[in-house]
């Protein structure tokens, strides 16, 4: 496997946040981890939500939402796919 396409250890911990007392990854974050469009992963849990409980994974609000997006840099390309709070995993969620 060709290294660009493999995220180093410290890539991964700058994806996770503290949001609610969690450690959680943005639904975007995890996607790209796992090679899938964010979309396609959130469908895949929309058809599975007996595999994930709300503490596995749970929809930012709008006060999260804004704080999560003003502690990130991200592009003006990267916000226009904002346009509502994303989904966040718990690390159970994740290990899913």
């Amino acid at each position: 496997m060709s290294k660009d396409l493999l995220l180093s250890n410290q890539e991964i911990e700058n994806r996770i946040f503290t949001i609610r007392g969690l450690q959680v990854m943005i639904d975007r974050d995890l996607a790209e981890l796992y090679k899938v469009e964010t979309r396609a992963l959130n469908q895949a849990v929309k058809r599975n939500l007996n595999r994930f409980p709300n503490s596995f994974r749970f929809q930012l609000n709008d006060e999260e939402f804004e704080n999560w997006r003003s502690q990130t840099v991200i592009s003006n390309n990267d916000k226009m796919g904002l346009r509502r709070p994303p989904f966040v995993f718990t690390e159970q969620g994740v290990a899913k």
